[in-house]
């Protein structure tokens, strides 16, 4: 006899509580990754969008390999602390911002400098962090978009925390949180991805699997068949998609972003995608990856796969890719004389934001350090 079975037990009212809220199939990803570049229909006919789109991605992606190179070549002039490029992603970074509308709020993590920049804020102020200031260098509530963050995943429950308040104050906000695959093996990714299913807030993940986190290989973090079968054990729908075709990705979280603001609650996208340079400046990439690795993915670069299928389309001519390529040129240059001027530098700004209320302790020793500068420049 088994304890539900002995007189004066507990029976639970239909439907039993153990059983699951949602049915799982329809929650499901693709087996493969979702891709529209380069597939056909069965007449022979190019699929995916309209030229205006695809131009306007494809600048975004050359914009931002630019923008890579230049802030990686600012790392090795001492310029950066340090800088996470995002050199092969640059079609989730981009996707990304470009399905955003303007009331909805971005939560990059620190290798989405690119993301940020594409969805129109200063590249200077974007880099501000990294460079080595005390403050993230933009205003996050007036551009909405949150601080770039190097705690990995502690941006999701923020994200879902600003899209549950939205949703409780009758705006149509949506927000977008972007994380690494490394992000997901944290306690945040649980946290976050449970919340916002339980209340439903209209918030979208996008975890960019770049196959390692730092040197850590994707198969010895999970053994889940994808990173966006987990959606299933939070009850929100997951989707597979190539994160180096920036069409499909954008089409993929234009719809996750329509549903979430419909009250039809989170997504978790998985964009498999890969970075071609190093974790960091710092690190060595050769110990852990191959370069026949490397070169592989090469061939499936997101800027040529956009241009490839405009080409194939005769949406672009030689002279708009001069063009392009000059523009993001000028941005390039423009950001590198910016970041060769060293920025006005406060000292005293040391004791500005540590309590409400300074110390005492604090009051000495701002007293202290302004004694000394005004000794210092009497001595000059």
């Amino acid at each position: 006899m088994t304890v539900l079975e002995q007189p004066g037990a507990y029976a639970p009212a239909p439907p039993p509580s153990w059983r699951p809220r949602t049915d799982a199939a329809p929650l499901l990803p693709d087996a493969e990754p979702y891709r529209v570049l380069g597939t056909r229909t069965a007449d022979g006919e190019a699929t995916g969008p309209d030229g205006e789109l695809l131009r306007r991605l494809y600048a975004a992606v050359v914009h931002g390999r630019r923008f890579n190179e230049q802030a990686t070549a600012l790392t090795r002039q001492g310029r950066l602390a340090v800088y996470p490029s995002s050199r092969g992603q640059e079609a989730c970074q981009v996707a990304a911002a470009l399905a955003l509308r303007e009331d909805d709020w971005l939560f990059p993590s620190y290798r989405d400098t690119l993301a940020a920049v594409a969805r129109g804020l200063d590249p200077v102020e974007v880099l501000s962090l990294l460079r080595g200031d005390w403050h993230h260098g933009y205003d996050s509530p007036g551009t909405r978009v949150a601080p770039l963050c190097t705690p990995l995943a502690t941006q999701l429950p923020h994200a879902v925390g600003l899209a549950h308040a939205a949703r409780l104050k009758g705006d149509e906000v949506a927000a977008l949180a972007l994380v690494g695959d490394g992000g997901t093996s944290e306690g945040d990714f649980h946290e976050a991805l449970n919340f916002a299913a339980v209340w439903q807030a209209p918030v979208v993940f996008l975890v960019q699997n770049n196959g390692f986190a730092i040197s850590v290989p994707l198969a010895k973090q999970t053994a889940a068949p994808s990173l966006a079968h987990k959606a299933v054990g939070y009850g929100m729908p997951g989707r597979l998609v190539d994160g180096n075709d920036a069409v499909a990705v954008h089409e993929v979280l234009c719809e996750a972003l329509a549903r979430a603001r419909t009250g039809g609650g989170p997504t978790l996208v998985e964009a498999v995608t890969y970075r071609l340079e190093a974790h960091t400046n710092a690190d060595d990439a050769t110990r852990y990856r191959t370069d026949s690795e490397v070169e592989a993915w090469r061939a499936h670069d997101p800027v040529t796969l956009l241009e490839r299928e405009l080409r194939s389309r005769g949406l672009l001519e030689e002279k708009a890719v001069r063009e392009i390529e000059e523009a993001a040129e000028r941005q390039a240059a423009e950001l590198r004389e910016r970041m060769h001027q060293d920025p006005p530098l406060d000292p005293t700004e040391l004791f500005a934001h540590v309590y409400a209320e300074p110390t005492p302790q604090l009051r000495d020793q701002a007293d202290q350090l302004r004694a000394e500068l005004a000794a210092g420049e009497e001595s000059r």
